[in-house]
């Protein structure tokens, strides 16, 4: 995170962060494939040659493209 390491799940990202992979973890299989999906985002930009990514800013839940359903979340938490 803009050259720092970040072990921290939920930190929260401002505008314009980098986020990097870290040297020894560009190989791993899970990166390479992750990376390999062209997943475009409206709301971060990639630098495929340097495995980095600029957050550009928060994704409103429209541009989310996975089937999450937040009612069932709710539900859990509420019991």
């Amino acid at each position: 995170m803009n050259g720092e390491i970040v072990n921290i799940p939920s930190y929260l990202l401002k505008a314009g962060d980098e986020i990097a992979v870290r040297e020894k973890s560009k190989s791993l299989e899970v990166i390479t494939n992750s990376l390999a999906s062209k997943a475009n985002y409206e709301w971060l930009q990639f630098n495929d040659e340097k495995k980095t990514g600029t957050f550009i800013s928060a994704p409103e839940r429209i541009q989310i493209p996975e089937d999450i359903k937040e009612q069932l979340i709710v539900e859990l938490y509420s019991k």
